[in-house]
């Protein structure tokens, strides 16, 4: 795939080492232990997002409160880690294994999910659950036996219709879009550890999401068009594609509303915005808070996004059906 040399410039520009990696290694194809890849992959907690991330985490591996892991959202713990993992740190790295045990250590529950230990509900929540499986996984606890439970727990939560649902009893057997974590999950987990079970999970929660083409359920939600980061539990048509693809699900017709979507949202100059910051309660949203946590964004909302350029240039690499210009 060609990419405008313009935006691959810019995507490649050192200030921000999470970036510069993963455009190597996903968009150009260096190889992993290459130099240029390594030296990127190195600087990432030395410099950018994730060493400002890092900065505020007090010394037991916590951000905000230690009796709270969760709140105040989004700048508790789990948001943080959440983060952290995304960008490319592991718990190679002290700090990132400080957080993750104190998931494992207190998050961990009896039905093999994972949950608050303040939480009252009898069943482990969903959108935790899946957020920490796929975060840990990538920090690199993928055979602890934690996680591994929690991987099993998602399948058997797994709703009727192949989707997912954060509050089980009330959804009679019926997901929704939103909770996308549960198949994120899965799209993390190397191929060569998918067992049946998990193999038929991924087909069914794949299925549940073409059927509605990523994000035609119920009546319009303009959220969902809009794109975000971090996206913390929140869904949007990109999260739709970039979980749906890395599955490899690319050649399926149902995915052409989404991707036109997404060219549709591609600047003139090639790179694409953040269009809003969680919560997004702009037009459309149809729902208020009282109390409106604090936004916790890396980049600014209307400007170009190199997180939101990077994830739209890797779902068009994996799905390859646009002319890229020389």
């Amino acid at each position: 795939m060609k990419i405008e040399q313009r935006v691959l410039d810019w995507l490649l520009e050192p200030s921000q080492p999470t970036i510069r990696y993963y455009t190597l290694l996903d968009l150009l194809d260096y190889p992993s232990e290459s130099m240029e890849v390594r030296r990127a992959c190195s600087n990432i907690s030395k410099f950018g997002w994730a060493h400002d991330i890092l900065l505020s985490q007090k010394p037991g591996g916590y951000w905000e409160s230690r009796k709270d892991l969760y709140l105040p959202k989004y700048t508790a713990t789990v948001w943080r880690l959440i983060v952290l993992a995304d960008l490319g740190l592991t718990a190679k790295d002290e700090r990132i294994r400080k957080s993750c045990e104190l998931f494992l250590n207190e998050y961990s529950r009896p039905d093999g999910g994972f949950d608050s230990p303040s939480s009252t509900w009898s069943r482990s929540e969903l959108c935790i659950t899946g957020n920490l499986a796929r975060t840990l996984l990538r920090c690199g606890y993928g055979e602890d036996r934690r996680v591994l439970a929690a991987f099993d727990w998602l399948i058997e939560n797994q709703m009727d219709d192949g989707g997912w649902h954060c509050f089980y009893e009330r959804a009679f057997g019926r997901g929704t879009l939103d909770c996308w974590e549960g198949l994120s999950a899965f799209a993390a987990l190397p191929r060569r550890k998918w067992t049946r079970r998990i193999k038929r999970s991924v087909e069914r929660g794949a299925e549940f999401y073409l059927k509605r083409e990523l994000f035609k359920q119920g009546r319009h939600y303009a959220p969902w068009l809009r794109f975000h980061y971090p996206v913390h539990y929140y869904y949007d048509a990109l999260v739709g594609l970039d979980v749906i693809t890395s599955l490899g699900y690319t050649d399926d017709k149902r995915l052409k509303p989404a991707l036109r979507l997404l060219e549709g949202k591609r600047r003139a100059d090639g790179k694409w915005a953040l269009d809003a910051a969680h919560p997004d309660l702009e037009k459309g949203a149809r729902y208020r808070l009282k109390r409106r946590p604090k936004p916790f964004a890396l980049e600014k909302e209307g400007r170009p996004s190199k997180w939101i350029t990077l994830t739209a240039l890797r779902v068009l690499k994996r799905v390859e059906r646009t002319n890229w210009p020389d």
